[in-house]
């Protein structure tokens, strides 16, 4: 509870999740694209990020993904969704993750500092996040579905 700043009442203050979205892009047969943050928590992530106010899950995968990688996107399937307070040591956010495919020359833009083409074999070993279990998750799932 706060005090009203005019009315001096007493208010109720809500803390609930922050929702966002991650995005998984497909790289053609090359694998998929990770950016190196530029900000804290450092290291390599899912491109992705907050959804803003009146904007849809889709549609803020499609800006994010773009705002970072200078990627167009194709969105393919909603994949999962990860809700772990712990997933971000800044504060409880929940991240629904897509998965979409992409053309054209990725470039690190925004807040990312790199971006490379990654698959299974030879992911980074600086990941943030809880992003190391999601890929672990999607690959696990491209194996049982092929």
């Amino acid at each position: 509870m706060i005090a009203c700043p005019k009315c001096k009442n007493k208010i109720e203050v809500y803390q609930n999740p922050i929702p966002t979205v991650d995005i998984i892009i497909e790289f053609g047969s090359k694998g998929i694209v990770l950016i190196k943050r530029k900000n804290p928590p450092y290291g390599w992530a899912i491109p992705g990020g907050f959804v803003d106010y009146g904007e849809s899950l889709e549609e803020a995968a499609v800006r994010e993904a773009e705002e970072e990688t200078n990627l167009k996107i194709k969105l393919i399937k909603q994949f999962h969704t990860y809700s772990d307070p712990r997933r971000d040591p800044r504060h409880h956010s929940i991240s629904t993750v897509f998965i979409a495919r992409a053309q054209g020359k990725p470039n690190a833009r925004d807040d990312a500092l790199e971006i490379g083409i990654f698959n299974e074999s030879n992911l980074p070993e600086e990941i943030a996040f809880d992003h190391r279990s999601i890929l672990n998750d999607y690959f696990n799932q491209r194996i049982i579905h092929g």
